[in-house]
C-alpha cells in the first residue's frame, strides 16, 4: 500500500463515499506529474536550443503548479467543498492536456519531453476519472 493511501485510510471521518484507492491513485499521479514537469522544464533549460523550448518550459511549470495544488486540495477533507475539488480537477486536466500536447511536439528530439508527455496524459486521465466518480 502506498503512503498516500495509508494516510487517507487513517482519516477519522467518512470521505463522503469517494473510493479511497482511486483518490490515492489520483493524488500519487498528480505528484508524479508535477515532478516530471519540473524535471522536464529543468532539462529544457539545459538544451542547446532552449529558445525553441520557451513554450514547453512555461507549460511544464504551469502544469507542475496545477498538479501540486490539486494534490494538496485532494489531500484535505475537513470542510470539503465538491465545487472547489471539481474546479481544481478540471483546471488540472486542462493544464495536463496543454503540457502533454506541447511536450509531444518535442518528444522526437528530447526524451525528457516524451516522458513528461506520458506523465501528463496519465494525469489528465486520472483527473477526468476522478471527476466522473465525484458525480
Amino acid at each position: 500500500m502506498h503512503t498516500v493511501e495509508q494516510v487517507l485510510k487513517t482519516y477519522p471521518k467518512d470521505l463522503g463515499g469517494i473510493d479511497t484507492a482511486k483518490l490515492a491513485k489520483t493524488i500519487q499521479t498528480l505528484i508524479e506529474c508535477a515532478q516530471a514537469c519540473t524535471a522536464c522544464a529543468d532539462a529544457c533549460l539545459s538544451e542547446d536550443n532552449v529558445a525553441d523550448l520557451t513554450k514547453c518550459i512555461r507549460s511544464n511549470l504551469d502544469c507542475a503548479d496545477a498538479c501540486s495544488a490539486t494534490a494538496n486540495i485532494l489531500s484535505r477533507h475537513t470542510g470539503y467543498d465538491a465545487n472547489i475539488t471539481r474546479t481544481f480537477l478540471e483546471a488540472c486536466a486542462t493544464a495536463c492536456k496543454a503540457c502533454g500536447d506541447e511536450c509531444s511536439r518535442h518528444a522526437d528530439m528530447h526524451e525528457h519531453c516524451r516522458a513528461c508527455a506520458d506523465a501528463c496524459r496519465a494525469c489528465e486521465q486520472a483527473c477526468r476519472d476522478l471527476l466522473a466518480n465525484l458525480g
